[in-house]
């Protein structure tokens, strides 16, 4: 499961990079209907930045926690 951490990193940083920035003009629009676009990308866009940050920070923490419950429970029954 480590390794495949790391393998899977980069493409998934790349995707996640790539739909922000193509978000991004529709968070910053101007112009006729700007406030509807504006209010769709900024969300879209804070959405996408903090589902990459849980899933690159919170997700492996978690998983260290719940493996060291599990450790714990396995060797006092056996």
């Amino acid at each position: 499961a480590v390794n495949a951490s790391h393998i899977r990193l980069r493409p998934l940083l790349m995707t996640s990079f790539a739909y922000i920035f193509g978000i991004l003009p529709l968070a910053i629009a101007t112009g006729a209907g700007a406030n509807s676009r504006q209010s769709i990308g900024s969300v879209v866009l804070g959405g996408m930045l903090g589902s990459t940050l849980v899933d690159q920070l919170v997700v492996p923490v978690l998983f260290v926690v719940i493996e060291n419950i599990r450790e714990r429970f396995t060797k006092k029954s056996a």
